[in-house]
């Protein structure tokens, strides 16, 4: 396969998960508001709550593999923000099926603070491209405003990670509900 089919299929792929977490978001407002939509999120957190820390953590496999994939297959040297994403996502390739084996409820506490300074990072990371004068914490090698890989002419690679740990978030926080809800 070509770097263009692999990026635009997890452009694709990010897409869903984009659409999935968007949808979760909706769910938890609305379930705050009708009874309606609480008792469907309640049935959701009861077919997915056991499940959602390995979704999550599929999502972490692929993110890895792509990353992996672009510096190390196609030599895109990776920048400074993409580093420190890296070392926010990494550890969760342990810690979430550790946790979902165990069935560690505290889970949590280990991989949401990951997760969010992952998004983060992620989320300056994109503006950094989209506003390159706000770079701040990037090595002189490689600028964190450069754009090596966009998938459908916008989606870059800090905007796919930041899904990626915005869909991790929601698993571990449906994971943990489900405890709640037990």
């Amino acid at each position: 396969m070509t770097v263009g089919t692999i990026t635009t299929l997890a452009g694709i792929a990010t897409l869903v998960a984009a659409a999935l977490v968007a949808g979760a978001a909706l769910l938890w407002l609305a379930a705050r508001v009708f009874a309606g939509a609480a008792a469907l999120q309640s049935r959701l957190i009861g077919l997915l709550g056991n499940q959602s820390l390995w979704l999550a953590w599929l999502v972490v496999v692929a993110s890895t593999i792509g990353s992996l994939y672009y510096s190390d297959g196609v030599g895109f040297e990776p920048c400074s923000l993409c580093w420190y994403q890296r070392i926010a996502l990494y550890p969760l390739l342990v810690i979430l099926p550790v946790g979902a084996v165990t069935r560690d409820r505290f889970v949590a506490r280990y991989a949401l603070p990951l997760t969010a300074a992952g998004a983060v990072l992620a989320l300056y990371n994109y503006l950094v491209q989209l506003f390159p004068g706000i770079e701040v914490a990037c090595s002189t090698e490689v600028s964190c405003s450069t754009i090596d890989v966009q998938a459908f002419g916008w989606l870059t690679l800090p905007l796919m990670s930041l899904v990626a740990f915005l869909a991790v978030t929601v698993g571990i926080l449906y994971d943990r509900a489900s405890y709640r809800a037990a």
